[in-house]
């Protein structure tokens, strides 16, 4: 890697620790403009952009997915990733995500599997409305609970034998 592009990336990375997401921010698109074909550029541009109002969800998402696309191989863009399509209600990409995290990462996939499950559960619920009924309800739950079996590698089946016990 080009040290100006190294560079740009320390300045950037530290900026973003110490919370200037605008400073982060611009710092990662000089990145991008040395290298534009820098994952951990674009990655840095959707993890500063989060935090920018004026940053549209469509800009991080491609943010996010450029930086996925140069760099196929990264479980923590993945679940950063997917992190971000849960909190945007974008259920099944969140899924996906978080599913090639645990792929990729198969030492850490029991962990990827859970984010999903508990923070699927609490943003499903944060988003119901007072009027929602005990079948919604239960579609979440339901849903939260097949992300945590995938997670602890086991079937309905196997789960229903253990908790009938």
């Amino acid at each position: 890697m080009e040290p100006n592009v190294e560079k740009e990336l320390a300045a950037g990375n530290r900026l973003l620790q110490e919370g200037d997401l605008k400073g982060a921010l611009s710092r990662f698109n000089k990145a991008v403009k040395l290298d534009p074909n820098c994952a951990e550029a674009y990655f840095g541009i959707a993890e500063a952009s989060v935090g920018i109002p004026k940053v549209s969800i469509d800009q991080i998402l491609n943010a996010y997915r450029k930086a996925i696309e140069l760099d196929s191989k990264n479980p923590y863009y993945y679940s950063a990733y997917g992190s971000f399509c849960l909190e945007n209600g974008l259920y099944k990409e969140a899924e996906e995500a978080y599913t090639r995290a645990a792929h990729l990462d198969p030492d850490n996939a029991i962990y990827y599997l859970s984010e999903l499950s508990v923070e699927f559960y609490r943003n499903a619920i944060s988003k119901m409305d007072e009027e929602a009924s005990n079948q919604e309800y239960d579609t979440i739950l339901k849903k939260s609970l097949e992300y945590f079996l995938k997670a602890l590698n086991l079937t309905r089946e196997e789960a229903m034998r253990l908790l009938s016990q």
